[in-house]
């Protein structure tokens, strides 16, 4: 290992705890807790969509339960940046636990909308980069960095075994938007003071090469911008605040005004502005509702719906649902993004639409209309060079995604032992020259949010969610006698998701005589009790649907004592 490590000093006797919460094998609900001895402090607490069979489910965040036994402990959260899934599940922490907050202004304000929200008043703290935060016996120096949104923070931690560095979501630009670079600088003068541990994000990690610098998307909206003749309407991620200046400051210059579309993309720039992220000429801001009254020549659109989101403006553009923008034959519309993964098809199907309705779409696969903001195999590995860690431990990716930084680190020269592949809810035991893994210490399942409920969806519901989007669903009621067992009416067969009755009489009536048979068996064996009937209707009645459909509806009877 480099000789800096030996500049590590030995800290006070016990050890320090790194606990994943979430951000591991995934893209999502970041929350890392470091702990040691009384004092816990959390990086991030963010939340992820749900994967396609998760059927019903807004949000899942990450689960809380650690951190609610340790309440006590706990000294406050430092925020990297403003991303959902890095901030999301605050609301659903502060509901749990009033957890002070620390944050650059934009994720700051951003967090502040989504408290207001949900009616929490929460302690929040403004910081700068360069600051530095005590909580307990944690010192934290906060560090300038670049990403896909403005005020993105990287970490130094002083803890009493020695520095913790955490890069947050970054990328090495060094032509900004903002003018602002990843401070280099700062980067090299920790690794010369000697770094304990690394946690460094993951996410680009099988890509070689750089990140391109936001630069060139600016250049290539520029040269679209240039050529378009009528209207111009830009989907992009709202929180890109970056972009989004480059995006108004491009339609200044080709004498245009800029109206706002979506509710997350009018919230953020009306909080950028007031924060001076964004400075728009007065006059160029334009209510939606009044484009209209604007030649199509001198109108541009930015407007949520990049991932092709059902309910997002763009979306509603493309359905021909929105209040204010019908799309016509001679618009421009760009998709300034890429698809996450998952949502392709999504995508797909809004850029189609598009189309049909006349529109000029332009996406990533035709023009640099997009780049990416963490960093790719070069840029990782200067991040390394700088930081010389003791011990490394890939964050911030799928499982593929941490192995490929695992051995890019290998190839650096770190000791396969020194690196830490690690899952959510285990734990990373660090003394000031080892470190260990103790698997499984809490639980860290993803917690599932559906409307107002939280976590009250689990593994059985959704399996009969997916039970009833598979096969359906057949009810069978029937009315008995109190006392006699004898069935007064029914039984009926309701069918949803299964069969079209009308279509299919003749399966409905054989279904409704095996019922019987299994009723009136029960009844020549005295078999009263309820939950045995019900036993032997659901077995009989799922034998025949099988042998005759091959399918496994769920099956519900229902009986009304009379």
């Amino acid at each position: 290992m480099n000789n800096s490590n030996n500049k590590i000093k030995s800290g006070k006797s016990g050890s320090l705890k790194i606990i994943p919460l979430g951000g591991l094998e995934e893209i999502g609900k970041n929350l890392t807790a470091l702990e040691y001895g009384n004092d816990i402090m959390i990086i991030d607490c963010g939340m992820s969509f749900p994967d396609d069979d998760m059927y019903g489910i807004d949000v899942v965040i990450p689960d809380f339960t650690y951190l609610i036994e340790n309440a006590k402990k706990i000294r406050g959260i430092v925020i990297t940046h403003g991303h959902e899934d890095h901030i999301g599940a605050i609301p659903y922490l502060e509901k749990k636990l009033n957890v002070p907050i620390w944050a650059t202004k934009l994720p700051l304000g951003l967090i502040k909308n989504k408290l207001d929200e949900h009616g929490l008043k929460c302690r929040l703290h403004a910081v700068e980069a360069g600051d530095k935060i005590k909580l307990g016996v944690f010192k934290v120096e906060t560090i300038r960095t670049t990403h896909s949104i403005a005020d993105s923070i990287c970490l130094c931690i002083d803890t009493p075994v020695g520095k913790i560095f955490h890069s947050g979501d970054f990328k090495v630009d060094f032509t900004p938007v903002d003018g602002e670079p990843i401070d280099l600088g700062k980067l090299a003068e920790i690794g010369r003071e000697g770094v304990l541990l690394m946690m460094c994000d993951s996410t680009n990690a099988v890509r070689s090469g750089f990140t391109r610098s936001e630069k060139f998307v600016g250049d290539a909206l520029e040269d679209i911008f240039r050529a378009a003749k009528d209207r111009i309407i830009v989907a992009t991620f709202s929180s890109n605040v970056h972009r989004i200046q480059k995006m108004i400051d491009i339609a200044v210059m080709c004498h245009r005004k800029v109206a706002i579309s979506g509710r997350s993309m009018i919230n953020v720039v009306t909080l950028a502005i007031e924060l001076g992220y964004l400075k728009i000429p007065k006059g160029v801001l334009i209510d939606v509702n009044k484009t209209k009254n604007i030649s199509d020549k001198e109108l541009v659109i930015i407007t949520t719906g990049s991932q092709g989101e059902p309910m997002s403006a763009l979306a509603r553009m493309a359905s021909n649902e929105h209040k204010a923008i019908k799309i016509k034959k001679g618009d421009t519309v760009i998709l300034s993004s890429n698809p996450i993964p998952g949502n392709e098809k999504l995508v797909s199907n809004i850029v189609n639409e598009l189309f049909e309705l006349g529109a000029d779409v332009i996406y990533s696969d035709i023009a640099e209309t997009h780049v990416s903001g963490h960093a790719c195999q070069e840029e990782l590995k200067l991040i390394h060079s700088l930081i010389k860690p003791r011990f490394f431990m890939p964050v911030h990716g799928e499982y593929r995604h941490l192995k490929a930084h695992a051995d890019l680190a290998q190839e650096l020269g770190m000791k396969e032992k020194d690196i830490f592949i690690m899952q959510n809810g285990d734990c990373l035991q660090l003394t000031h020259n080892r470190a260990r893994v103790i698997p499984n210490v809490t639980q860290a399942d993803g917690v599932m949010v559906d409307g107002l409920g939280v976590g009250d969806v689990g593994n059985i519901v959704m399996r009969d969610r997916r039970l009833l989007s598979e096969s359906g669903l057949i009810i069978v009621v029937c009315s008995i006698q109190k006392g006699t067992g004898e069935i007064v009416s029914g039984p009926d067969l309701i069918s949803r998701g299964f069969v079209y009755v009308r279509e299919n009489e003749d399966l409905m009536g054989e279904a409704k005589k095996v019922v019987e048979k299994s009723l009136e068996r029960c009844s020549k064996n005295n078999n009263r009790d309820w939950n045995s009937m019900k036993g032997a209707v659901r077995d009989d009645l799922r034998k025949f649907i099988y042998n005759r459909t091959e399918r496994n509806p769920i099956i519900l009877p229902i009986f009304m004592e009379v």
